[in-house]
């Protein structure tokens, strides 16, 4: 048969119930898909369908949907893959990093779903080369990693391995954008995809001022929230350079400043997470969020990430 068109989607299946599984679940049930949600934990059923609802406020604040509620009879739930998987168009993939673990899902959901369904990963440090490498249909195979809560950053990174048809990354890029996200391709699979590899190189030198002694972690936290990051939400890492050229852009920066850009990058920290650095760093998150539990930590960050969004338009 031939793929459904990427806007055509009406069936979506998702493995893994976590944080990731859950919020691209929600995303799904705002526009309209039914969503099949696979995860073998006891509990994963209710706890899907609680955290979807505490979701679903942010979802209508974006307009990403209008009903009152979240439409859970969209929703089914089965422990493992099964027949279920013969009707749905993509199956986004969000189980736990671990390879054999992926591997061994992937051989489940092939036995089940059409040769035309892709298959998405959420991995965020594995390779989709290395995911597909033992696949039925390795073409049809890709890495699909979103950006932490999915349901509210518009941000999907897409990559494939060796043996990933270029008409896949076509069709998951058409139907992330159709899906209101912002997809970015990458021209080649990497540990950590482009967003991950960038955050673990601004956190590597927080910890190294950490472990120097230069600031508190509640400090560091501090001068990225007022400083850098407000400027990257609303131009991006390379264009906050360009604009830091003045009307000679870019080139003028480079010439002028990129000396000095040079040093600061020789004199960044390389940090070790010893047991002494790991404890300095617990002691001073916990310092900084003051007692308050994880819920209502991520509570305020999603209603400050939803702000943001908007003021975005």
């Amino acid at each position: 048969m031939p793929r459904t068109a990427p806007d055509k989607v009406t069936e979506v299946a998702i493995v893994g119930t976590g944080l990731i599984g859950s919020s691209w679940a929600a995303l799904f049930l705002a526009t309209g898909l039914k969503v099949h949600a696979i995860d073998p934990m006891p509990d994963a059923e209710v706890r899907l369908r609680d955290t979807i609802r505490s979701m679903w406020g942010s979802l209508q604040e974006l307009g990403r949907t209008s009903q009152p509620t979240p439409p859970l009879d969209a929703l089914s739930f089965s422990p493992i893959p099964g027949a279920e998987l013969a009707s749905v168009q993509l199956v986004q993939e969000s189980a736990p990093e671990n390879l054999g673990l992926k591997q061994q899902l992937l051989a489940e959901i092939e036995a089940w779903v059409p040769a035309e369904t892709i298959i998405a990963s959420s991995t965020s440090a594995l390779l989709i080369g290395d995911i597909q490498a033992k696949a039925r249909h390795p073409g049809r195979c890709l890495a699909a990693h979103p950006f932490n809560p999915p349901h509210i950053l518009p941000l999907v990174e897409v990559s494939g391995g060796p043996k990933t048809d270029n008409d896949v990354l076509d069709w998951a890029m058409s139907f992330y954008e159709w899906l209101g996200k912002t997809p970015v391709r990458l021209s080649r699979q990497i540990e950590g995809h482009i967003a991950g590899r960038l955050g673990a190189a601004m956190w590597r030198e927080a910890v190294s001022l950490v472990d120097q002694g230069v600031a508190t972690v509640a400090d560091i936290d501090a001068a990225v929230r007022n400083g850098p990051g407000p400027r990257w939400a609303t131009t991006g890492c390379h264009m906050v350079y360009h604009l830091g050229g003045g009307d000679g852009g870019m080139a003028h920066y480079l010439a002028h400043l990129g000396a000095s850009q040079q040093r600061r990058w020789d004199d960044l920290g390389t940090p070790t997470l010893t047991e002494d650095l790991c404890q300095k760093l617990t002691e001073g998150v916990t310092q900084e969020s003051g007692g308050r539990s994880i819920a209502s930590l991520m509570e305020e960050r999603d209603r400050k990430l939803v702000q943001i969004m908007q003021s975005r338009g």
